[in-house]
């Protein structure tokens, strides 16, 4: 037997031999998310609850109540409430705890779940079916032993990848028996979280072969055009790459809920110095006019003034127990569960266009959404659809495309029999250039078709279907494929295309792959006439560098093509072309062919020969692609700013690429002159991180140096200066790391916001995650709090339904500790007029009512529907959002002045009661002095003074507000009168001893008189303390309703519609495609063979338009318009 070690080092693994692989004792495939099952939830739960410190202290608080020498209170008192709570939160988690699983297929083919399923299993996946483990492929149904797999789940990109089988393991094919009986032993890295990296050999029949990435299906795949695949599970469950990198699940708090465990601590304190002052009167009383008493209250036998304080304490501690506040939390939840279905029920945030409604995926942490600081967003599918589009490009010094707010004709293509019928482009004189024969057009557009890594797909005559490794490719081959040069298939050796309707073969001698360094790609071509030609297109810094002499007055011309693109935030490429010599081609190849066979060194031989065949290049022109916004972001990234909410973006693209979208979304503006740059992937960036800037682009790297410990401070405080912060090239666990930091040192409440795989670490990471259900997947939703379609629904989401639930909750929260405060200082009061005999004030039944039935409803009404501004006063005044980042409503000063307020209104309730009762007679002059009628006029005076603070304190009354306000007042009335009835007292004698008190007392017009008074008395200094404030010292929420009253009916006016203005600008992106390296190899190697994929079509609820006056929304967002750029020389240098 062999012994696991501390720390899996190598991973060992037999092919079909569970008993071998035990040993190891690896990871199953089972996700766990669930945290009861049948028998385990009921103790498991209650131990849960009793670790709340509420709930084990009124568990305490029973068992002191069961002990007759210190309880002056009944069992139920304490009982009622606890099973409420306790009975209403265990429904609640058993709701939220829901298990999934799924079934995959384990041979020898029997239907299994996938969490049962081993390493070393043999599995088969079939079309469209989620990879749930790490397998490594061994044969499919695809020639060659091909898989095609949509990786959205895991780097976000919806383009098919290419996975191929060793030739040993894809000559078993689909027979099960071979299947079956397979041997192989796998050795590989131990799991981690590198997602582009495999490291293993397999070892088969005593051969050894080598295995990389390229073999392997991770967790988090689909399978995609394949019938079906078999493979062998390598990593399983939380040892799968895609759950090392998802970072660990936390479970996220509100700050409200830590305040309030801090307050509950305090409020043990206070309880217990109150129990002790209120004891040591017990000793001081017993003492000195105790012994009056003994003659007819003979003291028990060993019962002393000091005993008799012990025992008081304890039944002080019963009696003040409402201090404690057992039933907020449940009623906490309740608030936050009805936010959470305004959220879900919102239509202004539903989006018809896919039938996606937002969704709270948590009920937990509403009000942290109304004091957000920190923004971390992702870019490609976040801020923009990832959908790409060909809108101007620059040929032979000439624009061709349509300006912004330029009103131009939809060039025709119905000429073009192949042309893709999506393909909009608003400038016909280009189609006429290409059509009269124009050289420089056409050699444009057949590098377009030529020069790229597309893989075509014709199942039918005609209809074309490409899969683009990135969407730029894909908008610039469909580009050239409507304006005449079409791309229809390719050959490891070969490509073939339509040149106006001519079909053409051209030999594909070379591809010179794209990488970050190179930020550029070329192809080496013959044509028909046997003409060789070297095709390149890259970022234009890179091309202008290789340019031939002759081409300055060209690439001057080209540049302001350039700059005005880049000003209107499009996605630029240079494209460039050279004729090349069959002798020098000849050589060229033979040592191509060499340094590709090579063991060592073999990138940089590479990298040498392409730089010496790209250079003297003769400039074709530019092309422009508009990685399109999504609706309203840069509208709600300005309203956002205004409340005062930091914006940072952490995207895996380009720094090029993420700066241009950076000003088109208007987080990058004009006027910031102060643009620089932080290299992170060296140790000078010390020197970088010192310099203060209006914008900070951080550019990180697998090792980012601004991330360890001796630099992160100095990169947070740097970056906190900015007015904006874009931090590119960055992995999934530095996008999480750069939200730890500033989580951990800014104590800032934060949100991540992303659509795919890649954000998941960074979804976890912050205090709010929000997934967009997007064209990435489904992974970043599954693991958010909060989700919807569109990013401009994150301006609703903070500043209406976070803005209301965080100030509700403040409401609700000052409001509970008022009334119970209140509630308790009266029993206070009252122990300095009974002896300190642990004497109730109240009748035990409205103690046990007062929380659950008199009081509950109205401030549940308040809290769930009472807003300060509606929605759309929201929107318009971003300012309004500030006081929750501030704290302003709930804090530990709050709560001191809350218990101020409520010693106050105590002292009101008991001595004016007690001042008007005291020597006071009936009309017919009996005395109406005694304790049953004090304790009922204390009660009810209690009861309307807190239910009129609350109507003070509500803002929008509706009509559930008042049928909870006088439905309660009216309970309270018609219970009381049924318990204090003769009926009720005849029939359970000691439970109801408050015989006609109800209609002896409150016949009484003195009594109605003091009611009156000590509801004057307890709201007047509210009225005039509110009055003073609004009036010396308004805040941005008080001069906005005072507006909003005024101008009730005059709702704010849509700004009127204007065109944007261009932003002029010399900064361009530098490459525009999402690649990754590797693809040119793929297509010269002959491993690939696509079909036609499946289209999916989901039937939508609402067809129609998805724009805001469709939906009946109001315009709320004003034209966003860019100042002019300082021109580039005036600029200070960039840092690096």
């Amino acid at each position: 037997m062999m012994s696991l070690p501390v720390q899996e080092e190598e991973r060992y693994i037999h092919a079909n031999n569970r008993p071998l692989n035990l040993p190891y004792q690896y990871a199953d495939n089972a996700i766990r998310t669930s945290k009861y099952n049948v028998f385990s939830f009921l103790p498991l739960n209650l131990f849960e609850q009793f670790q709340r410190l509420a709930n084990a202290y009124f568990l305490v608080l029973l068992i002191l109540q069961l002990i007759p020498e210190i309880s002056s209170l009944s069992w139920f008192t304490t009982v009622v409430p606890l099973l409420l709570v306790l009975t209403m939160t265990a429904v609640k988690d058993a709701s939220d705890d829901i298990v999934r699983d799924g079934r995959y297929y384990l041979l020898p083919l029997r239907s299994e779940k996938w969490m049962n399923v081993q390493v070393g299993d043999v599995i088969k996946l079939e079309n469209n079916q989620f990879v749930t483990a790490d397998l490594l492929l061994l044969t499919s149904s695809e020639p060659l032993n091909l898989v095609y797999i949509e990786t959205a789940e895991l780097d976000g990109e919806t383009n098919l990848k290419v996975k191929q089988a060793l030739t040993v393991t894809g000559d078993i094919g689909d027979s099960i028996p071979g299947l079956g009986s397979f041997k192989g032993e796998v050795r590989c890295e131990p799991p981690n979280n590198r997602l582009d990296k495999f490291k293993g050999t397999l070892t088969v029949n005593g051969q050894t072969y080598a295995l990389d990435n390229d073999k392997v299906l991770l967790r988090g795949c689909t399978l995609r055009n394949t019938e079906w695949c078999f493979g062998l599970v390598v990593f399983g469950g939380p040892d799968t790459k895609l759950m090392q990198s998802s970072g660990k699940t936390v479970f996220k708090r509100t700050s409200i809920d830590g305040l309030m465990n801090v307050l509950v601590l305090c409020i043990f304190g206070f309880l217990a110095v109150m129990c002790s002052i209120l004891a040591v009167g017990n000793a001081i009383w017993e003492v000195r006019e105790g012994s009056v008493f003994i003659a007819f209250l003979p003291r028990p036998n060993g019962v002393n003034a000091g005993f008799s304080a012990f025992l008081t304490f304890w039944s002080y501690v019963i009696i003040l127990n409402t201090v404690v506040p057992i039933s907020l939390y449940v009623s906490v939840e309740i608030i936050r569960l009805g936010n959470s279905f305004y959220i879900d029920w919102d239509r202004k945030m539903y989006y018809p266009k896919s039938d996606t409604p937002a969704q709270a995926r948590t009920t937990t942490l509403n009000e942290e959404l109304g004091q957000i600081k920190y923004i971390f967003s992702d870019k490609t599918g976040t801020l923009t659809q990832n959908i790409m589009t060909f809108n101007k490009c620059s040929i032979n010094g000439k624009s061709y495309g349509r300006s912004i707010g330029e009103k131009t004709q939809t060039v025709d293509f119905t000429w073009n029999e192949l042309a893709d019928p999506k393909f909009v482009f608003h400038d016909p004189s280009l189609v006429e250039l290409v059509r009269e024969g124009d050289l420089a057009a056409q050699h444009f557009f057949r590098l377009l078709a030529l020069c790229h890594t597309v893989m075509p797909e014709e199942k039918t005559e005609g209809e074309l279907y490409y899969q683009a490794q990135s969407p730029d490719e894909g908008a610039l081959v469909t580009a050239a494929r409507n304006f005449g040069f079409v791309f229809r298939s390719r050959t490891p050796e070969s490509i073939r295309i339509m040149e106006m309707g001519q079909e053409v073969t051209y030999d594909l001698l070379a591809v010179l792959d794209f990488n970050n360094v190179r930020k550029r790609m070329s192809v080496i071509v013959r044509s028909p006439k046997g003409k060789l030609i070297l095709f390149c297109k890259g970022a234009d810094t890179i091309v202008y560098e290789r340019l031939h002499p002759s081409c300055l007055k060209l690439k001057d011309t080209t540049t302001s093509h350039l700059n005005e693109y880049a000003g209107d935030g499009l996605r630029t490429l240079a494209l460039a072309y050279k004729d090349l010599d069959d002798d020098y081609m000849e050589d060229w190849r033979r040592r191509h062919h060499e340094a590709n066979i090579a063991m060592d060194g073999k990138e940089e031989r590479l990298d040498e020969l392409y730089e010496e065949i790209e250079k003297d290049l003769m400039l074709l022109g530019a092309t422009a692609v508009e990685d399109k916004l999504q609706d309203g972001v840069p509208q709600t990234i300005e309203q956002l700013a205004k409340a005062d909410i930091k914006i940072w973006v952490l995207t895996g693209d380009k720094q090029e690429t993420a700066e241009n979208i950076g000003y088109a979304c208007n987080m990058l503006r004009e006027d910031m002159t102060e643009v620089f740059i932080v290299a992170a992937n060296t140790r000078d960036v010390t020197t970088s991180i010192s310099c203060f800037a209006n914008v900070i682009t951080h550019n990180s790297s697998p090792k980012a140096y601004a991330l360890e410990k001796d630099l992160e401070l100095e990169l947070l405080r740097t970056a906190c200066m900015c007015q904006t912060v874009i931090c590119c090239r960055v992995t999934p666990l530095q996008k999480a790391q750069v939200v730890e930091l500033v989580k951990h040192y800014k104590q800032a409440v934060t949100l991540a916001i992303g659509d795919g795989a890649n954000d998941v670490s960074m979804i976890k990471a912050a205090h709010i995650g929000v997934g967009i259900s997007g064209q990435e997947g489904m992974q970043a939703v599954l693991s958010s709090d909060y989700s919807f379609a569109q990013f401009r629904y994150l301006q609703r989401l903070l500043l209406v339904h976070g803005r209301w639930s965080y100030l509700r909750m403040c409401k609700f929260l000052r409001y509970f500790f008022y009334k119970n405060f209140t509630f308790t200082f009266v029993h206070f009061w009252y122990a300095f007029f009974c002896g300190f005999s642990a004497q109730t004030v109240y009748d035990e039944w409205f103690i046990t009512l007062y929380n659950l039935v008199y009081t509950a409803l109205p401030v549940l009404g308040m809290s769930l529907f009472d807003q300060d501004v509606n929605d759309r006063w929201s929107s318009q005044h971003p300012q309004l959002y500030s006081p929750g980042q501030l704290n302003l409503y709930f804090s530990k000063k709050a709560f001191v002045r809350c218990m101020m307020h409520s010693c106050y209104s105590s002292l009101i309730l008991f001595f004016i009661p007690w001042a008007a009762m005291y020597d006071t007679v009936r009309d017919d002059g009996k005395d109406i002095v005694d304790y049953q009628s004090f304790a009922l006029l204390a009660q009810t005076c209690l009861l309307i003074a807190v239910t009129i603070q609350l109507s003070l304190d509500t803002h929008y009354w509706t009509a559930v507000n008042q049928f909870f306000v006088w439905g309660s007042l009216s309970a309270y009335f018609a219970i009381t009168f049924t318990m204090y009835s003769n009926g009720m007292f005849l029939i359970f004698t000691s439970t109801f001893p408050f015989i006609g008190t109800a209609r002896n007392s409150l016949n009484q017009p003195n009594v109605w008189l003091t009611i009156l008074l000590t509801s004057i008395l307890c709201a007047l200094p509210v009225v005039a303390y509110r009055f003073t404030l609004i009036q010396l010292w308004p805040t941005i929420n008080d001069k906005v309703q005072v507006r909003h009253k005024v101008r009730k009916e005059a709702l704010p006016a849509p700004a009127p519609r204007r065109p944007p203005v261009r932003r002029i600008s010399t900064r361009r992106s530098g490459y525009a495609f999402s690649h990754a390296q590797g693809y040119g190899e793929l297509v010269t190697s002959g491993r690939f063979l696509l079909r036609r994929p499946q289209k999916i079509r989901t039937a939508l609820l609402f067809p129609q338009s998805d724009s805001p006056l469709s939906q009946g929304q109001p315009q709320l967002y004003r034209p966003i318009t860019a100042l002019n750029r300082v021109p580039e020389e005036e600029q200070p240098a960039q840092q690096s």
